[in-house]
């Protein structure tokens, strides 16, 4: 299973980084693991995460 989570407007780099090991850390409690984050034009982060030993997720 794949997981998609948008990390609110954070204009400045310290914050983003804050909300995104925040964001990280959360979802590793519930099983998922960070495969991917990009950082968007409009001070967005986009974190795709995956949950280990799910059919279809294998890498």
């Amino acid at each position: 299973m794949y997981k998609t989570v948008v990390v609110e407007y954070s204009p400045k780099a310290k914050e983003m980084a804050v909300r995104v090991e925040e964001t990280a850390n959360k979802m590793e409690r519930e099983g998922f693991e960070l495969i991917s984050c990009s950082i968007m034009p409009s001070s967005k982060g986009i974190l795709v995460f995956r949950k280990p030993g799910e059919p279809g997720t294998e890498k």
